[in-house]
């Protein structure tokens, strides 16, 4: 308005408005109806987007994918009675892509009880946690501000998983990948844990899928366990 010598009054008149109304859209941030925006912004010879950003239309959302069952927030609002009971269920197969997730086995102590049980009923298990002494697992704690912890942790998990080495149907590997999200499946059921810079897992936010066909998003992250799976590290015995 200044560069074009526009006054409250004199812009009113020719967008055909209250001159308060022009001094809300200046003092107060209001938006106009659109048509009067637009009318405003020729006048002015501005972009009318840049003026009231407000009045760019969001498309509409797509619809929500057939494969989502439930979204969190935080992976501090999963019960680990919904990991537990995932694993209960599961008849084919139980895979666990982390780097050292030891609250499942913190706050269910019977964890790798459980886990014999699926195996001994002929579940096949593949656990994958984070190698203490690699350089990316490493890189994960100073990103997350926990520093030499992320290590301590995945020591912590090898622990936990350890006594589970030489039953059969488990196999227990460790991965030295850059992880972008954890996976805990279930047949075809998938808890994708994101991750994201700056903070620890617990904080950064869950999703639960649900296979319903080919090439959707579970299949996507079955898909990413595999690549890492072939490329982690059998832990052996002792």
């Amino acid at each position: 308005m200044n560069a074009g010598g526009w006054t409250y009054a004199s812009l009113a008149e020719k967008a055909e408005v209250d001159p308060k109304s022009v001094e809300r859209w200046v003092n107060l941030g209001r938006t106009p109806r659109r048509a009067t925006a637009f009318a405003a912004a020729e006048l002015l010879r501005e972009d009318v987007y840049a003026l009231w950003p407000a009045l760019r239309q969001v498309r509409a959302a797509r619809t929500l994918s057939p494969e989502l069952v439930a979204l969190y927030g935080r992976r501090a609002d999963l019960p680990v009675s919904s990991v537990v009971d995932l694993f209960a269920q599961a008849r084919a197969r139980i895979d666990v892509l982390v780097y050292a997730a030891v609250f499942l086995h913190e706050a269910y102590p019977p964890l790798n009880d459980l886990l014999r049980r699926r195996a001994a009923d002929g579940c096949a298990i593949r656990i994958a946690v984070g190698d203490p002494d690699d350089r990316s697992v490493q890189q994960r704690g100073r990103e997350e501000k926990f520093g030499h912890g992320i290590e301590s942790r995945c020591r912590l998990a090898l622990m936990h998983y350890r006594p589970l080495i030489g039953t059969a149907g488990i196999e227990v590997r460790t991965h030295r990948t850059t992880l972008y999200n954890s996976l805990y499946r279930a047949d075809d059921q998938v808890l994708v844990n994101a991750h994201v810079w700056g903070a620890n897992a617990y904080a950064a936010p869950v999703w639960h899928l649900r296979r319903t066909g080919d090439g959707g998003m579970f299949d996507t992250y079955a898909e990413s366990f595999g690549a890492v799976w072939a490329t982690a590290t059998p832990v052996e015995e002792g």
